[in-house]
């Protein structure tokens, strides 16, 4: 065994991947990954490190000497309420790498409702010469809920493409140049937003928010005609059967879902079908292995060193 125990791996996504970054990484004390066979059966009770994805039920039974849990993820929904969960630090993933990406799949997204791509699409099939007018992204106001990391960078990235653009969080956040609500002024910024952008954590409060309800409080005179749904967030934060009745009845003019109740998205899903509305496979900003194990290694030399750890999530909030 290292001079210092490894770092414990449980992480359910890319198994190829992690395998392969997990060659060089931690460098200085090795790991344990137990998504390889060798590893599964390992005795954890020396770890003091873990990097966590939907980790198996019984991990803090079999490692309940952690001193620090990272989440393979910018979400800790999937560690927050697990049995036995210890009370140490729980850290989130924030890279630049993964704003980044989801940046972009929200701007992708905004562009391709403003410039009516679904119907673009529909016309190519059918070899249909049809030209669209659409209005201009100063014409219309995208609402994005959740100014955390990816929220704000989100907001800067759709303010450079010309969108006027509005925020809320649950506690108001100050954006220079950007007009914010906080949990008071939820309709106003509602009754204000064309595309509304979902980028918030899944706690207690946001599962099941945005639902008919919601829906029906969004903008209907824009220069859309119809309001757009747009969530990267967390799957549980939606009514899908919502969406898919908002859709059909018009309350919805189209959508566009990167995330889903239950994963993958059922085939027969009624979802896949809706007119209007287009789906990712929960791939909008997937955690690249190189800049996690890298945001860990710096985490643990940092808490070793004695210094604060970074994006510790406020367990009262849930992020």
């Amino acid at each position: 065994m290292p001079a210092t125990p490894p770092v414990l791996v449980d992480i359910k996504f890319n198994p190829e991947g992690v395998a392969r970054v997990l060659k060089t990484a931690f460098a200085d004390r090795g790991s344990i990954n137990l998504a390889d066979p060798a590893d599964r059966a390992r005795d954890l009770r020396e770890v003091e490190y873990a990097l966590l994805w939907k980790p198996d039920a019984d991990l803090f039974v079999r490692a309940p000497n952690l001193k620090v849990i990272f989440s393979g993820g910018a979400g800790v929904d999937h560690i927050i309420g697990m049995d036995g969960l210890p009370e140490i630090p729980i850290v989130r993933f924030v890279d630049r790498s993964l704003t980044t990406r989801m940046s972009e799949w929200v701007v992708m997204q905004c562009l391709m409702h403003l410039r009516g791509q679904y119907a673009h699409d529909s016309h190519q099939r059918q070899r249909e010469w049809a030209k669209l007018i659409a209005p201009e992204a100063a014409e219309v106001t995208v609402g994005v809920m959740g100014l955390g990391i990816l929220g704000q960078d989100a907001v800067a990235k759709l303010k450079v493409m010309g969108f006027n653009v509005i925020g809320w969080s649950r506690s108001r956040k100050q954006i220079d140049g950007v007009e914010t609500f906080d949990a008071s002024g939820l309709d106003s910024f509602l009754a204000r937003t064309d595309i509304l952008v979902g980028l918030l954590p899944l706690t207690p409060e946001t599962s099941g928010f945005y639902d008919a309800g919601l829906f029906a409080k969004l903008r209907r005179n824009g220069a859309l005609g119809q309001p757009v749904f747009i969530n990267a967030g967390r799957g549980n934060s939606q009514v899908e059967a919502d969406i898919v009745s908002a859709i059909r009845n018009g309350t919805l003019g189209g959508a566009s879902l990167d995330v889903f109740e239950t994963e993958p998205l059922a085939a027969d899903n009624p979802l896949w079908e809706l007119q209007n509305v287009f789906i990712t496979p929960h791939d909008a900003a997937v955690s690249e292995e190189n800049a996690l194990f890298r945001h860990v290694e710096t985490q643990i030399a940092r808490f070793e060193r004695g210094e604060p750890l970074q994006f510790v999530v406020d367990r009262a909030v849930g992020y």
